[in-house]
């Protein structure tokens, strides 16, 4: 019985009889000095030392099997696995592990990246001049303690038992359709949102119509009215950043009319500055928000529109201080709905000398043109 748990301690704990061979090896060979330190050249040896054109291996391996970036030589990546470099090295002589393989790629630099969604479709005149103008503006506005609001409509989201990405803990796996047809929806969310770059809090407001000028008016006044006035008890102006296209598009006057309309709702002079056209991405809301209210909705199953509130409201907030808050707005909104003929002939948006196809203001009736 002893030698029975004698062997089993010796398993479990990795001892192996060979290892005192070894030590006893170098012991007779005088490898060990008199301070106990062994003698230089000891111990495992660097993989150099049995091949040691193994990187000059590698890197004609990768050269074979990697492609780069046109526009950056630096950027280059591979579609070879380690198992792959593994097989690929020992058709070369070189027998290693995966290991060796990862201390390889390290060694030169690869290493596993998503793609990134950087490049634009194509170039927009006066691109540049756009960029520096809104980053000018955001500093002269939050210098003087001004509100600044990025907002932007996030994707659809469909309400019904439908497949959604993600994971959650669960003792069953949620049973939802083998397919995502339309017709299995039973609605969609449209979330508006709107982010206050100053006090780093972002306001999602639900709606499961359109998504159309009219809802992104009553987006900005609901937020206005519960946050807004608030946060900025004497502000005398809003910016207000947006892309070029959607419900909030730079071509359509109906979105004018309804920034004009809620200037006059909340006697405020609302400056417009939009990001060029295929730069929405560059949005402050759609990097600083949608990614985290995205997670929330991940692996659970959107029955209605209220447990997409909910999860908003307990989910998407981070541990750097974002804040994030949903409303419901049951709304049913109209399609197609153009600019009244008074708004056109009069015109009150008063359009900015540089870029103005990007840059204007709505100055309340009531009040004088500031």
């Amino acid at each position: 019985m002893g030698s029975w748990w004698n062997f089993l301690f010796i398993r479990i704990a990795g001892y192996r009889p060979q290892d005192n061979f070894q030590r006893n090896k170098g012991l007779e060979k005088k490898e060990i000095k008199a301070d106990g330190i062994r003698r230089s050249g000891g111990g495992r040896q660097y993989i150099e030392a049995n091949y040691p054109e193994i990187h000059e291996v590698f890197l004609e391996i990768m050269s074979k099997h990697t492609a780069g970036s046109p526009m950056n030589e630096r950027i280059k990546w591979s579609y070879l696995s380690q198992a792959e470099i593994v097989d690929k090295l020992e058709e070369k002589g070189i027998t290693v592990s995966r290991f060796t393989v990862r201390k390889l790629l390290k060694t030169h630099r690869f290493k596993k990246r998503k793609m990134s969604k950087q490049k634009t479709i194509k170039e927009v005149e006066d691109r540049d001049k756009q960029f520096k103008n809104i980053a000018q503006l955001c500093k002269q506005y939050l210098k003087a303690g001004q509100a600044v609001i990025s907002i932007d409509s996030k994707k659809k989201e469909p309400l019904g038992q439908l497949y959604r990405e993600g994971q959650v803990y669960c003792q069953q796996s949620q049973k939802v359709y083998d397919h995502d047809f339309s017709s299995l929806q039973t609605g969609l969310v449209i979330p508006h949102g709107i982010y206050d770059m100053a006090q780093n809090k972002a306001f999602i407001n639900l709606n499961c119509s359109k998504d159309t000028a009219d809802f992104v008016y009553d987006s900005l006044l609901l937020w206005w009215q519960q946050y807004g006035k608030i946060d900025y008890p004497k502000t005398q102006t809003l910016l207000i950043l947006c892309d070029g296209g959607g419900s909030n598009s730079c071509r359509h006057y109906v979105f004018k009319q309804a920034i004009q309309k809620l200037a006059n709702q909340i006697q405020l002079t609302i400056r417009v500055a939009h990001y060029p056209s295929y730069c929405s991405k560059y949005n402050p809301i759609e990097h600083r928000v949608f990614p985290y209210v995205t997670k929330a909705l991940q692996g659970i199953v959107l029955d209605k529109v209220e447990t997409v509130k909910q999860l908003i409201d307990e989910r998407a907030k981070t541990k750097t201080g974002l804040q994030v808050f949903s409303h419901i707005i049951d709304t049913i909104y109209q399609t197609g709905k153009k600019a009244t003929q008074d708004f056109l002939r009069n015109m009150p948006i008063v359009f900015e000398t540089l870029l103005p196809q990007w840059n204007y203001k709505a100055v309340p009736i009531s009040v004088p043109n500031l």
